[in-house]
């Protein structure tokens, strides 16, 4: 259920946690501009995970500093090997970046041993896994994609960027966006998508939905918070937990995929992040 708060309130609310966020990633952001080294083997000192590992996948002109919280949450019980990719800032084209995807995830399977992964992507992450799965016969090797804020059906946004090739890949009516809504038939990827309508990158709001009719989809409602939250929030991080365990990430289990909208409450504090005070969104 949803919180009940005012829309100037939960508005105000939203806009200063995304300035206690960025100002977090801002400090951190310089600590992921490289590529993390990829270990020879997972380390011997824990157990063999038992869960597809994770691959997390950040937005444009981000890099995988936006995920520290994420990754330390999705790894702290030794049961997911959990990494992140970064893809090249200079990048011009997201299906080359889907691509070079494409060779991470057979990489990864590989050392870890595991058939499928899950990828996890916020912002245009998302939508260089999507492009995978669907045109790339990713499906086959992702088990589930989970994106955080991203504009499926393009975005409006900063209009003074439309010069970028990557950019323009994100606007309603592109040919890579027309590339996924083409029919996927058998599509073996669940896909969960969140979205918060206090998300001042898409335009309109609900392009962070999936609406494809091939697709397993489900829907997230995020409440009070922002797009630099979405990656950061404890209550999201634990949505995104429980999407990977398999669960619907609602209080009321779903007896099949819907693409109809779930709501996630967002209530607990963000404390963790560097600068970060006790700054809540409830």
């Amino acid at each position: 259920m949803a919180l009940s708060i005012p829309l100037s309130g939960a508005a105000l609310r939203a806009g200063a946690l995304e300035v206690v966020v960025l100002g977090g990633h801002l400090l951190l952001y310089p600590t992921g501009v490289c590529q993390e080294k990829i270990p020879a083997a997972p380390r011997a000192t824990r157990p063999p995970a038992t869960r597809p590992p994770v691959l997390l996948l950040h937005g444009f002109t981000d890099n995988r500093s936006v995920f520290v919280l994420l990754r330390r949450a999705l790894g702290a019980d030794g049961l997911r090997h959990v990494e992140a990719y970064n893809y090249s800032p200079f990048t011009r084209d997201l299906r080359v970046t889907a691509r070079h995807l494409a060779r991470r995830v057979d990489e990864l399977r590989e050392r870890t041993g595991q058939d499928r992964v899950d990828l996890v992507g916020h912002s245009l992450g998302g939508l260089v896994g999507r492009y995978y799965v669907q045109r790339l016969g990713g499906d086959a090797r992702v088990r589930t994609l989970v994106t955080l804020g991203t504009p499926h059906s393009g975005t409006r946004v900063a209009p003074f960027l439309n010069a970028l090739p990557l950019v323009r890949q994100m606007r309603p009516g592109s040919e890579v966006l027309a590339e996924l809504a083409e029919p996927a038939p058998g599509c073996a990827t669940r896909c969960v998508a969140f979205w918060s309508e206090f998300d001042a990158v898409m335009s309109p709001v609900g392009t962070a939905r999936i609406e494809h009719p091939d697709l397993r989809v489900e829907n997230v409602q995020v409440k009070g918070i922002g797009h630099l939250a979405l990656p950061a929030h404890p209550t999201v991080i634990a949505a995104v937990r429980l999407a990977l365990d398999g669960a619907a990430p609602t209080a009321v289990a779903t007896a099949a995929p819907t693409t109809a909208p779930t709501t996630v409450a967002t209530a607990a504090p963000i404390a963790a992040l560097p600068g970060a005070g006790a700054s809540s969104v409830a």
